[in-house]
């Protein structure tokens, strides 16, 4: 397994740390090479900025601004993201990661004469895992769309391996959480990371990779 982390809090010590920290020791116990991007302590920028905007179709040049992240996406065959929902979706500085290193070309492949949606670039991931805390409630984040989730699970989801497998885990009502309700959810991550960390789905068959 090589896995690569995503994690996304820029204080240390937070309990997304331990969500991470916990994360790392899982994948540490499957026997993962890993691939941690700590998006913060890195000074990650997140702006698409106007020339990566006007060559953002120029592949393989468009690569070259983020080009060791976009290394990573196609080493890896697992993608974790660790992170606080703000706002019912992401910190900005995690999508400004999805806009800036989710390329054309290998994230997903563009339109053309013979297709006319995207399609997706990264069959490669066979696993993913979420793993935030929202300070909402679960009905309210749910009610708003929770639309950090559905990026992530449905958006980024759509690109990989189409029989991936996805983990999910989040801590709602983190503002009131408690020892114990901190201590349930590491249970919780714990056991998305086992199942996440089992055996891969196989191999599509040639039948299968041609329809």
């Amino acid at each position: 397994m090589r896995a690569l982390v995503i994690y996304a809090h820029p204080v240390e010590g937070s309990f997304t740390a331990a969500i991470r920290d916990l994360v790392l020791d899982r994948l540490r116990a499957a026997g993962a090479e890993i691939r941690l991007r700590d998006l913060y302590a890195e000074g990650f920028h997140p702006i698409l900025t106007a020339p990566e905007w006007t060559g953002y179709l120029d592949s393989p040049e468009n690569r070259a601004p983020v080009r060791d992240h976009c290394a990573d996406l196609e080493w890896c065959d697992t993608l974790i993201f660790v992170y606080p929902t703000w706002w019912y979706g992401l910190p900005a500085i995690l999508k400004g990661w999805l806009d800036r290193v989710l390329l054309p070309d290998l994230a997903f492949l563009m339109p053309d004469g013979a297709n006319r949606t995207i399609r997706p670039g990264l069959h490669h991931i066979r696993r993913m895992g979420v793993f935030t805390t929202c300070g909402a409630s679960r009905w309210l984040t749910f009610l708003v769309g929770a639309p950090g989730k559905r990026t992530l699970l449905r958006g980024v989801g759509l690109l990989l391996h189409p029989r991936a497998r996805r983990v999910f885990a989040a801590h709602y009502l983190m503002d009131s959480s408690t020892p114990l309700s901190r201590k349930a959810h590491l249970a919780r991550v714990r056991a998305a990371m086992d199942k996440l960390a089992g055996k891969a789905p196989a191999p599509q068959t040639m039948k299968e990779q041609t329809g």
